[in-house]
């Protein structure tokens, strides 16, 4: 690709040429990647660290590191795990709250062959358990502040990892990583690590059932990072604001790798503040920030204030951004560009929409078809599987027909389906003999459209995952929480759609008995799952309807949605100014769908 001359298409927008420069950028920033096998993201950042040592990499108010500092303290990571056995392909469990340390851990670790499994700092009983279990780490670091969660979840386990604490406790990491020297590994202490081998896992939640862990080789970080410096034209004077989790891909590799390659820095905080978010990117001076579309509509809520337009901001990029949400945001804030994308962890094509064209998660031009295979198929309402033709084979959809995105499997490079921990997940994000006999494509399981101009609008999920607070919700995973708790007898549980917010929120229809207390329900789901996952809403209904498969029937449901007027059953809203579900009438249905009460 390098080798050859690539005409940018040219769109009838006014940001046209910024985005041919995008374009060209990314692509600049990632040719070279399979030519060099061994040039990893720790080797890429050090090269940085070699010219510019002593300039700002990864900044908080809690600590800050040069780039000379980020590697001294990475070196230190990788010779902690030669002296304590972390052989090449070994796991190591990361649970720690967003820090600059929290990326030198990591850095380290994978810079000698380890794989680290960046666990979800939200979670906590069976689901943190599972997490941990389909891992399989042989080593757990864990900050102090989640040492009784992460105990409490092992108490009953058998097999369990040595804990490494962070912070606090008995086996403390953070004493003897200052004891270990943080110069270059030496030629006997490097271990042969390649683009192919693995580096992370990274938890995903699919259609059905618990996190899976999905698999990242180098080549996947190498790639995000250079492909998000190009599109977003990272440069040495950059800062980028991150409050995203860093366990997951966007806020984790993608808004960091980006600009530590770039040799820009990253403003890492630890969660989202709308009171202080403006005048944080104002204190710390930031030209880029990372969003996801909740972020956006959080902060157009929030009251307005002097710092918000004082930022020397140049662009924001992210996804799940609607256009309401966009065009009111870009307005308000005064935002030069925006930068949205639709990616996934285990995805393997993504889209941007580098001409700011606002409602629309991106396009793929022409001249990079062939890098990142991508079609949208046809789907049977009554299955939700494919339809097929005559032929056996799929059927593309139309213009602006809804269908799902799948991407074409390659056996290098990008489109690689590098798949999870757990082979039949795996599997079944599979789809074989799409267009012609023995081809395989990854079912992305969104529903998405394309307009004869080639820009992708995302519509909703697929199946028993809906999406709230940017994160994917297992409606499975919430009923397996709720059919324990005493009184519930049966609970389907689904996403409702509420004015003005993204996504879906959780609502769950029960099937009560004497016994249920709505108070010990919360209870149980504030135990075992994070908040986003708890339902938002309750239904006490006398049965639930099922196929002739048994599967549960939710259509109707989610139609009625929580709105009393319509719906004659009682029904409870988790109230999270009292902490306790209350009952929903309707004036409390108007204070929600006008949005004076805040989610």
């Amino acid at each position: 690709m390098a080798n050859r001359a690539v005409q940018p298409e040219v769109f009838d927008t006014p940001r046209a040429e910024p985005a041919s420069r995008a374009w060209l950028r990314a692509l600049e920033w990632t040719a070279n990647i399979d030519r060099e096998p061994t040039r990893v993201l720790p080797r890429a950042i050090a090269e940085v660290a070699a010219r510019t040592p002593r300039a700002p990499a990864l900044l908080s108010d809690r600590e800050r590191f040069t780039y000379a500092e980020l590697i001294d303290r990475a070196n230190r990571y990788a010779r902690w795990a030669i002296n304590h056995g972390v052989d090449k392909g070994d796991v190591v469990g990361l649970m720690m709250p967003n820090r600059p340390e929290y990326m030198a851990v990591w850095l380290g670790v994978v810079s000698v062959g380890g794989v680290v499994a960046l666990l979800n700092t939200s979670l906590s009983g069976p689901s943190l358990a599972h997490s941990i279990g389909v891992a399989a780490p042989k080593h757990l670091i864990v900050d102090a502040v989640f040492a009784d969660i992460v105990n409490a979840a092992l108490a009953d386990r058998e097999g369990c990892p040595t804990i490494w604490a962070h912070g606090a406790g008995d086996r403390r990491i953070d004493l003897e990583i200052e004891t270990l020297c943080g110069d270059a590994l030496t030629d006997a202490e490097q271990r042969p690590v390649t683009l192919s081998d693995p580096a992370l896992l990274i938890y995903t939640s699919g259609t059905t059932g618990l996190p899976k862990a999905a698999r990242v080789s180098h080549h996947r970080l190498m790639s995000w990072s250079g492909w998000f410096a190009g599109m977003m034209g990272a440069e040495p004077s950059d800062r980028l604001y991150n409050c995203l989790p860093m366990y997951h891909s966007t806020g984790g590799v993608v808004a960091t790798g980006a600009a530590l390659v770039a040799g820009a820095s990253v403003v890492v905080r630890d969660g989202f503040s709308a009171r202080a978010f403006w005048d944080e990117v104002v204190r710390w001076d930031c030209t880029l920030f990372q969003y996801i579309g909740e972020l956006c509509r959080y902060l157009l809520a929030a009251r307005r204030s002097e710092a918000e337009t004082q930022h020397r901001l140049r662009l924001c990029s992210g996804n799940g951004l609607r256009k309401d949400v966009w065009l009111a945001f870009e307005a308000r804030f005064r935002i030069p560009k925006i930068l949205e994308f639709y990616a996934s962890t285990e995805g393997n094509f993504s889209l941007f929409n580098a001409e700011g064209v606002a409602g629309y998660v991106g396009r793929t031009p022409s001249f990079l078809a062939h890098r990142f295979p991508a079609a949208l198929v046809q789907l049977d309402p009554a299955t939700g599987e494919p339809t097929r033709g005559a032929d056996g084979l799929c059927v593309k959809c139309a213009a602006d027909e809804p269908g799902e995105a799948i991407g074409r499997v390659g056996v290098q490079g990008a489109s690689r389906f590098e798949g999870y921990t757990d082979a039949s997940s795996s599997e079944r994000k599979l789809l074989r003999d799409v267009f012609e006999p023995g081809d395989v494509w990854m079912r992305t399981g969104d529903l998405m459209k394309k307009d004869v101009r080639g820009y992708w609008t995302f519509i909703d999920r697929l199946g028993d995952t809906f999406r709230w607070k940017g994160e994917n919700v297992s409606a499975s995973e919430v009923a397996a929480a709720i059919s324990g708790c005493p009184g519930v007898k049966s609970a389907a549980v689904y996403g409702v759609q509420i004015p003005g917010a993204e996504g879906r929120a959780g609502m769950a229809a029960l099937v009560v008995e004497a016994g249920f207390d709505v108070e010990a329900l919360r209870a149980r789901l504030a135990a075992r799952l994070p908040d986003y996952a708890r339902p938002l809403f309750l239904r006490e209904v006398n049965a639930l309807d099922h196929t002739g498969t048994f599967k549960q029937q939710k259509g109707a449901l989610q139609c009625e949605g929580f709105d009393p007027a319509r719906v004659a059953d009682v029904l409870w809203f988790d109230d999270r100014s009292s902490g306790r579900y209350v009952r929903l009438d309707c004036p409390l249905y108007d204070r929600i769908v006008s949005g004076a009460v805040r989610l």
